[in-house]
């Protein structure tokens, strides 16, 4: 089986052996009983419809915009791209999840990555209670930075030396500022469409909640924190070839989602990471890999491991912390010895590291790392994502897209898809109708035509069977 994209011209060999034997998630006897308490769906899709109601999410929503700038704490949950009343979820577990109105949905965001070993994993948890008892944050070392430390240098072909820290934004920042520390010049090179958190040097032309609701840039942020920022189109290596030429000497980096994940599922077209590898290296220039969503999901050596590029720095974040909040930058061992205290690039964090992070992670990975759990990722996603596609071109719709094991995407476009430039030709009200409809039938998609989705090992045939059914459905009343 290979991963690919339906609709943008491009695949790849799987770069994992394919066995009969191994088509099935890894699962503890914890796992599996949690698995058969998810999945079980009392109601008929028409029953479910019929009870389908969201006023209590809408009275909690009411208020919560009376106490938070949009009534959230982050601005794709408002579905202001969708429209309709966001929902107030309740309680997660697999890969299910309950609003409070008590409606069930099979979910396709994963808490936006973290949960590929399925919500509320039995095991996770247990573990996670066992470290509370110890105490929740010690502002000091502890013995899991270690654990989890060696598992991501042994993953992850880049790093040779990790610094954790909270959140993927801030490993952004952190890396940033090291490699202008590292090569002593400013200008950086990012791509139209790709996000790297909110720090002020990348909302340039950025993807996620920037591209969902249209903005600009940001105001607030100066014009001096992003005068040294470049941006070319992604796949597009004649650009970046004509900054390198234009700015010769100084470019400290380039940096870019080696799939882009923010503004839709994007892969990059054979050769492109290849090129962006050799021109970085003739320019004494650090290549930057944003794995804060494909790390330890394309692969568990993450997207370099893939496609066979290493890069010289790597941001991670979501799968590492299992959930709870975290975020790692890591790469050559020259470079990360310029960070305090071993060397004089100054970064720091109260609760980075912290003991429940680095269990829910140690925890999470260890699952990963079991035989055949990337097969049965790429076998359900491939499935998921084709049955789409194939429903939607019988109800006459222009739409593509594709997936590599656990991440995937679709536009409401005829493709191809190599760019930001191209996912913005999306027809977004059609994809608006389509995600509420789904809402009705049961699945929870990214509220934003501009955002990848995700499986888990949690997720059943079961599960891609019935959303396949649900978006025959939805797509033949669009």
């Amino acid at each position: 089986m290979a991963a690919g994209v339906a609709g943008v011209g491009l695949s790849w060999p799987s770069k994992l052996a394919r066995s009969p034997n191994s088509i099935l998630p890894p699962l503890s006897p914890s796992s599996r009983s949690s698995r058969r308490r998810v999945v079980k769906m009392a109601l008929s899709v028409d029953e479910r419809k019929k009870n389908f109601t969201l006023q209590k999410s809408e009275e909690a929503f009411n208020a919560a915009k009376e106490l938070m700038p949009g009534g959230v704490n982050s601005p794709v949950r408002a579905f202001k791209s969708v429209g309709g009343q966001p929902i107030v979820f309740d309680s997660v577990k697999g890969s299910h999840m309950w609003d409070i109105d008590g409606n069930e949905y099979i979910d396709y965001v994963g808490s936006w990555g973290p949960a590929i070993i399925g919500h509320a994993d039995d095991e996770v948890l247990a573990a996670l209670a066992e470290t509370m008892k110890k105490g929740t944050s010690f502002g000091a070392p502890c013995l899991l930075e270690n654990v989890l430390a060696e598992m991501v240098i042994s993953a992850v072909p880049s790093i040779e030396m990790v610094r954790f820290v909270n959140s993927g934004t801030e490993a952004c920042m952190g890396v940033l500022r090291l490699a202008r520390a590292f090569t002593g010049r400013e200008k950086i090179i990012k791509f139209e469409g790709c996000y790297h958190g909110h720090a002020d040097p990348f909302l340039v032309k950025a993807g996620s909640g920037v591209a969902t609701l249209g903005l600009p840039d940001s105001p607030g942020v100066p014009k001096g924190a992003t005068y040294e920022t470049l941006t070319s189109p992604y796949n597009d290596i004649s650009t970046v070839k004509n900054l390198f030429d234009t700015n010769k000497g100084e470019i400290a980096a380039v940096i870019l989602e080696p799939v882009v994940g923010n503004s839709g599922f994007i892969p990059p077209k054979p050769g492109f990471l290849e090129d962006l590898r050799r021109i970085t290296k003739e320019n004494d220039t650090l290549l930057i890999f944003d794995e804060v969503m494909t790390g330890f999901r394309l692969s568990y050596g993450g997207a370099q491991e893939y496609f066979g590029i290493t890069p010289d720095l790597t941001t991670l974040g979501k799968i590492i912390g299992g959930g709870l909040p975290v975020g790692a930058y890591g790469g050559r061992r020259d470079i990360m010895e310029m960070v305090a205290p071993a060397g004089p690039m100054y970064q720091a964090g109260t609760l980075s590291g912290n003991p429940l992070a680095m269990t829910a992670g140690i925890h999470t990975l260890k699952r990963l790392k079991q035989p055949g759990s990337y097969q049965y990722l790429d076998k359900i996603t491939s499935e998921l994502v084709q049955g789409i596609i194939d429903a939607g071109k019988r109800a006459g719709h222009a739409i593509c897209g594709g997936s590599i094991n656990g991440m995937f995407g679709f536009f409401f476009t005829e493709g191809p898809v190599y760019e930001f430039a191209d996912a913005k030709k999306s027809d977004t009200a059609k994809f608006a109708k389509f995600f509420r409809g789904m809402l009705e039938e049961g699945v929870y998609f990214a509220p934003s035509q501009f955002e990848a989705g995700f499986t888990s090992l949690a997720h059943t045939s079961e599960d891609i069977q019935q959303t396949i059914e649900a978006a025959e459905k939805v797509l033949r009343q669009l």
